[in-house]
């Protein structure tokens, strides 16, 4: 029974959207452009019991708004929304659904599913068509008014250049879940990840950038529940302002803030991986938890001709349509939020072409791509495009416009054939350790504009490559039929653990070579938690829903994993070292008269210069790429002081005698790495040619 109360209301303003306390009072703001009658809901502090409805008083240019003179930090309130029900016109109003404010800062209470929850009444005849009438407010989360104030202290911003960015992708619950100093009551929360153990492990290893998978507050699906899982990734936002109650040990956003300012202290970038493309909402035939009781007809992409259903573009049901301009708005205030408010440094965005998708398909001048390049917060942080979708022409690698960087895929996919040893990868192998310019040398983009990966959150970890021929996904109870088919990975062997000794020592070494591999490429390399030591996911290479110990990273270390490490601190330390490994050129192969020198050369195994012929023999495996220190560092016509470094590469089985070039003005090669003995000590190489052996990578350098 709700109870009796009666608060005052004023008119209030109708920005700034949400739930916005001034130290007098709280103004509460909501856009809906069809909508006939909006009510605010107060409910207790537990977000249980209703206690008064207030009809906001004022409709401002498509905003509903009121002021409550006497509310506070702490309020919980809920929205329910008035209008017509007609799904087959695209509106979806129900008033007996309460509903989340799509501005709100924190959420209260979990998602209990429930009948209750949808907007039609399940088991009708009449389907979505139908309307229910039960109350939805008993099962929903509430929102809650916060108090923004934080003490920040004096710590500058970090912007970390692009060249000398590194990125670390880990999942925020599942970093800290099984770490041994994390004590229980924070582990899985960003209290979690501020300990000085796990800290320690991140910086020590020389990464620049924490890249988090979805914080943004998500629902668990109700059919992961009922089978005992949950949505561990998150993809899957209902609000994009809050964070997700269960990532806050406290159940205070400070918490969050708090983890940001001990990221930073450390010297650690902080990017977020962000889901717009969706919400938890679904289909038609959904719960109508937000946007859909909001204003359907406005937050969401609508067939044309049957607006009763929803374009798909995202595979999970709907698709936000960023094209109407309060969503944009949503959207990018949004990121001004995160950016701003919560300090974050930038951006990973999910599914990222249907973000600038009109009606007619993905353009590079969407008004969402627009905005964020003129925008003066957002075209300072780092924003980086997953540059595909499940709609038409959806695969846009490359196809964003400057200012963004793009996960590769490409790289992905020629490293691993490559050393899987698979015929006629070497020409692509080129245009991929030289930061893919066939893609992105274009319209000034740099090589940062590539986000080169071997691995990512979805699919294999760098282990699972080298251990699995096939996926192993039978835990998700889907009969192995979720995940890819195509993971490009080879077991060596035998499927799995062994204790084959000569399986292990190779799989450590093409751990080792696709690591190299990634941190020697121009462009922005990306490590996953825990391939600095080869933790596996046992073959799963989908698991989206294993919030336990197969998905959280393992810190228990045995000698295989703290070499892995050893090595791995190598690598991101000579990339750190050696600028002519980050350029912010693209090396193009073009001879420079003026200078008399080639920014890069390759390299047959005999020393010569790579020729056609080279390039279209399909069995050759093995190659080299001379990086010249002297060639032209920028536009302005000088010579380079860079060291010069030759990156040598065998994915072939047998060994390969590799006769070293001469550079002018050198004298000696001094090889930095050998990932066939897992060298970290330089050693000079005495000979004119080196054993390059089979399935081995070095890097050698020039001394003058």
């Amino acid at each position: 029974m709700r109870k009796q109360q009666r608060s005052r209301v004023t008119e209030g303003t109708p920005f700034p959207l949400g739930a916005s306390w001034d130290g007098l009072g709280v103004n509460f703001a909501l856009f809906s452009a069809h909508a006939t009658r909006v009510e605010l809901c107060l409910f207790d502090e537990r977000g249980e019991t209703e206690i008064e409805r207030i009809e906001l008083p004022e409709y401002t240019d498509e905003i509903w708004h009121g002021y409550l003179p006497d509310a506070r930090p702490g309020q919980v309130y809920g929205y329910r929304v008035y209008g017509p029900y007609e799904p087959e016109a695209g509106h979806r109003f129900n008033p007996n659904k309460l509903l989340i404010d799509p501005y709100a800062k924190q959420l209260v209470g979990k998602l209990q599913w429930s009948e209750a929850l949808f907007g039609y009444t399940i088991g009708d005849p009449a389907g979505d068509l139908s309307f229910d009438e039960r109350d939805s407010a008993p099962f929903v989360p509430k929102c809650k008014v916060i108090d923004p104030a934080f003490t920040w202290g004096e710590q500058p911003s970090l912007r970390t250049p692009w060249d000398r960015t590194v990125i670390y992708e880990t999942h925020l619950r599942g970093i800290s879940m099984r770490h041994p100093a994390v004590p229980e009551r924070q582990r899985g929360t960003c209290a979690g990840l501020t300990n000085p153990e796990l800290l320690r492990h991140i910086r020590e290893l020389g990464v620049s950038s924490v890249e988090l998978l979805p914080v943004h507050a998500f629902v668990n699906d109700q059919h992961l529940l009922e089978k005992g899982m949950n949505n561990y990734w998150g993809y899957n936002s209902i609000g994009f302002f809050a964070p997700h109650p269960a990532y806050l040990a406290s159940g205070r956003i400070s918490e969050f803030k708090e983890m940001v300012a001990h990221l930073h202290k450390a010297g650690l970038e902080l990017i977020l991986d962000v889901v717009y493309n969706h919400t938890a909402e679904g289909n038609e035939r959904g719960p109508t938890l937000s946007m859909r009781g909001i204003d359907n007809a406005s937050y969401y992409r609508l067939l044309p001709d049957e607006r009763r259903y929803y374009i798909n573009d995202s595979g999970t049901g709907n698709t936000l349509d960023l094209s109407h301009p309060c969503v944009l708005q949503m959207v990018t205030d949004s990121l001004r939020y995160w950016a701003t408010e919560m300090r974050v440094d930038g951006f990973r965005f999910d599914l990222a072409t249907i973000l600038g998708r009109y009606a007619d398909g993905f353009n590079e001048r969407h008004s969402f791509l627009v905005a964020c390049r003129q925008d003066p917060v957002l075209s300072k942080v780092k924003l980086i495009a997953e540059p595909w979708d499940c709609g038409p022409g959806g695969y846009q690698v490359g196809g964003f416009p400057p200012g963004w960087a793009e996960w590769n895929d490409k790289f992905r996919d020629n490293v691993r054939a490559y050393w899987k040893g698979d015929r006629g990868e070497l020409g692509e192998l080129a245009r991929r350790l030289t930061a893919s310019g066939d893609l992105y040398n274009q319209r000034g983009r740099r090589p940062f504009a590539s986000v080169n990966f071997i691995t990512a959150h979805d699919g294999f970890t760098l282990r699972d490559v080298v251990s699995y021929d096939h996926k192993h996904n039978e835990a998700n109870d889907e009969n192995n039929q979720d995940g890819t088919d195509r993971n490009i990975s080879w077991n060596h062997g035998c499927e799995g653990a062994t204790d084959d000794p000569s399986i292990r020592r190779l799989r450590v070494q093409q751990m080792r070579n696709m690591l190299a591999t990634l941190l020697f490429a121009q462009g922005t390399p990306m490590l996953v938690a825990g391939d600095e030591f080869g933790r596996t996911q046992h073959g799963n290479n989908n698991a989206y829903c294993q919030d336990n110990e197969l998905s959280w990273v393992d810190w228990t270390l045995d000698d295989e994993g703290r070499e892995l490490l050893a090595f791995s601190h190598h690598l991101i330390a000579l990339r750190r070292s050696y600028p002519i490994l980050r350029r912010q050129r693209f090396l193009v192969g073009h001879y420079n008269e003026e200078l008399d020198v080639k920014d890069v050369t390759w390299l047959a195994p005999d020393g010569s210069e790579m020729t056609e012929e080279h390039w279209h023999d399909e069995e050759a495996r093995c190659m080299g790429m001379l990086m010249d220190g002297r060639a032209q560092p920028s536009g302005v016509k000088r010579s380079g002081a860079d060291a010069t470094l030759l990156l040598l590469l065998n994915a072939d089985h047998q060994p390969c005698e590799f006769q070293l070039p001469e550079v002018r003005g050198g004298r000696q090669w001094l090889c930095l790495v050998d990932t066939h003995t897992a060298q970290t000590v330089p050693r000079p190489v005495q000979q004119d040619a080196v054993e390059l052996h089979g399935r081995s990578l070095q890097l050698l350098e020039l001394l003058r």
